[in-house]
């Protein structure tokens, strides 16, 4: 299906409909879809088929506006009479701006951060490489202002039309047309020591770099632009999906509700706002957006395509699936459909489907890493070994140092019985993560098959203690939740606005279990961090004054204690927190500390045990304490476990190889330290 509503140009003759009223310009014009329901009767004409579409405000006066479109069968619902009947111009504008709209849709770009299907990403649609026809088209609009169209939007004066530096930019623009873009640039850069206002020239500006990928800096001019048009709706939609590529979704947003305001039937931009929207965690709105999107455009498949994404990323998936095979099914050439449908397919756990079509996917795009992931993790769910391990195999020659793939090649060459590769794989993985607890468990059964069995055994053992830890892990969670404010808060707290951190506590954490003293625990071990010790006891004082039973707050006065080599003062408050709630793993973890510091070996070992603590240095007591008690198979164990997660951490690792070298335990030492990160 030809992908554009096309009309005859002005070089091949055309013939001129004069539409009394609408609906004899629709039986009387084939472009009826793109023009003639939408131009006001009597004023205007439309033509038939060919190169462009010609617009005729009096006899002997035309302009042509050729239209491209990346969407079928339709234009957008922004055109339908947006115009008053007497504005020429406006009318124009309008369908000129929907051309520019329009060269968004030209290319596809998705971008896919892991391996397992996250069906919705940020697409963007890149400008193709553009004719010279179509350049023109994109600042006729710019062309028409500059020559008289003040009347539509009087924001900042023109040279008049037959100027020199109208005539200069004429210049600048044949010569991006005809190829010469680097000569273009330089009049353009001419004109603009001349005249550093001149919308028209900045616009130009922009699109020759953006045509030499030099998009940072076409991002800039587009910037420049919109501030001189503040309300130019095409430069609203180009610096809103400008700034939605570069992760400020919130300046995004911002300026594409203001496009949206402008044109509020815009399917363009509708269709970048519900990206934004969710990205942004906005759900509903997203969804919203992209219906408006269906309904300015309702025959256009890559807005069909996007609606079954977002509907299957808020958990519609069966719904977003019909979609995407209504999609698929009127133009299988979209980009990226078939990898969109396995994806769904896997959610659904259709996994024969999944693998059916990201195989199409890759088919059709060989060298598509993530369609390469979902192939190979469908097999691996449907035990097809030796397709898994193929797809692994072509995604290593991409990425050689993908711990995931590295993994499910071993795990392949495992069930393949292939036991050396298994274990050279695995091995790997582990020296790239130490903390792959997988990769530990497919290590037993590797050795096991060699039939060695002291390794099988103690890979085991390494994998059910690491195991066992994720319980700590699962504790901190609302640790990690407090993570994405911390920076925020710290930069509040430090300009002495400790009012606006607790406010940002109770925001962040509208809706959940957080109670007020919570807020106040946060901001008090913030301040005991800063080495605010004063502030940071006033807040977890309070704390505990409005809910005695809070969590955290005893155990950061425990902590501070234990700063202050206060033994006595810390074993206190962290019994005072355990009195409140037994299993607070890291009041056990603190006071496992304590009895380490006292020299109560096993008392310090079962504390430290029972914490499942992940935090290196209590590791590091935990290994210690086994070895005074004279359990080294299990300081050695704890001592591979710390190694995990102190990978990172060189000076904490020093001590451990010294700790194991004390005790005699030389190969596993030299062995930590060939793991150590680069």
């Amino acid at each position: 299906m030809n992908n554009r509503i096309e009309a005859r140009s002005i070089a091949g003759a055309a013939t001129v409909l004069w539409a009394a009223d609408r609906q004899k310009a629709k039986t009387e014009s084939k472009a009826t879809g793109a023009l003639a329901n939408y131009l006001p009767p009597g004023r205007f004409c439309v033509v038939r088929e060919g190169q462009g579409i010609v617009f005729s405000k009096l006899p002997g006066h035309r302009v042509e506006v050729p239209w491209y479109g990346h969407r079928r069968n339709g234009p957008a619902e922004r055109n339908r009479a947006r115009c008053p009947p007497l504005c020429g111009m406006a009318v124009v504008r309008s369908f000129v701006g929907v051309c520019i709209m329009k060269l968004l849709r030209d290319r596809c770009w998705r971008g896919r951060w892991n391996a397992n299907p996250s069906l919705v990403v940020f697409l963007r649609k890149e400008s193709a490489a553009w004719p010279a026809n179509r350049l023109r088209a994109v600042l006729l609009l710019a062309v028409l202002f500059a020559s008289g169209g003040a009347a539509v939007r009087a924001q900042n004066a023109s040279p008049p039309a037959g100027s020199p530096l109208m005539r200069q930019f004429h210049q600048a623009l044949s010569l991006a047309e005809h190829g010469d873009r680097q000569e273009a640039m330089n009049l353009v850069l001419h004109l603009l020591e001349q005249r550093p206002d001149f919308e028209p020239a900045i616009k130009l500006k922009g699109m020759l770099l953006e045509e030499a990928g030099r998009t940072s800096e076409a991002a800039a001019a587009y910037e420049e632009a919109l501030k001189l048009a503040p309300n130019d709706a095409e430069l609203l939609l180009k610096t809103g999906v400008y700034k939605l590529t570069a992760g400020q979704r919130e300046e995004a947003i911002k300026l594409l509700q203001h496009c949206i305001r402008i044109l509020p039937g815009d399917g363009d931009a509708q269709y970048y706002l519900a990206q934004a929207y969710h990205l942004n965690g906005q759900d509903d709105l997203a969804l919203r957006a992209i219906r408006l999107s269906l309904k300015a455009e309702p025959d256009n498949v890559s807005v069909w395509q996007k609606y079954g994404e977002l509907l299957c990323g808020t958990g519609d998936c069966e719904a977003g699936l019909r979609w995407l095979l209504k999609a698929q099914r009127s133009d299988a050439t979209l980009l990226r459909i078939d990898y969109d449908i396995a994806a769904t397919d896997y959610k659904l756990m259709d996994l024969a489907g999944a693998a059916q079509y990201a195989a199409r996917a890759v088919e059709s795009q060989p060298n598509d890493v993530t369609a390469l992931q979902l192939l190979a993790i469908a097999d691996v769910k449907l035990a097809k070994w030796q397709e898994a391990r193929n797809a692994f195999e072509r995604i290593l020659a991409f990425k050689t140092d993908d711990v995931g793939s590295l993994l499910g090649l071993g795990q392949c060459e495992l069930e393949l019985k292939n036991y050396p590769a298994a274990v050279d794989k695995l091995q790997s993985v582990l020296r790239l993560d130490p903390t792959r607890l997988l990769a530990h468990f497919y290590l037993s059964r590797a050795f096991a098959g060699m039939g060695r069995t002291a390794d099988a055994q103690h890979e085991a053992a390494l994998h059910q203690l690491m195991m066992e830890q994720i319980t700590f892990v699962r504790s901190i969670e609302s640790d990690e939740r407090e993570s994405s404010i911390k920076a925020q808060a710290h930069q509040l707290l430090a300009e002495h606005r400790e009012e606006d951190v607790l406010r940002l506590y109770r925001e962040h954490f509208k809706g959940t279990a957080a109670t007020p003293a919570d807020a106040y625990v946060f901001v008090g071990k913030l301040y005991l961090f800063m080495g605010d010790t004063e502030d940071g006891l006033r807040n977890l004082h309070h704390a505990l004054e409005i809910q005695p039973t809070v969590r955290g707050a005893h155990t950061y006065e425990g902590i501070l204690a234990l700063k202050l080599g206060d033994l006595s003062g810390a074993e206190n408050e962290f019994k005072a927190e355990l009195a409140n709630d037994p299993n607070y793993q890291m009041a056990i973890a603190e006071m496992g500390e304590v009895r380490y510091r006292q020299g109560l070996w096993s008392d310090a070992a079962e504390q430290l045990a029972k914490s499942r603590t992940i935090t290196p240095e209590l590791l590091y007591m935990l290994c210690d304490s086994y070895f005074h008690m004279g359990r080294v198979s299990d300081a050695d164990l704890t001592a591979e476990t710390m190694a995990a997660y102190a990978r990172n951490k060189p000076e904490v690792m020093k001590e451990l190889i010294e700790l194991l070298l004390r005790n005699g335990q030389t190969e596993l030492a030299q062995r930590l330290s060939a793991n150590l990160a680069p």
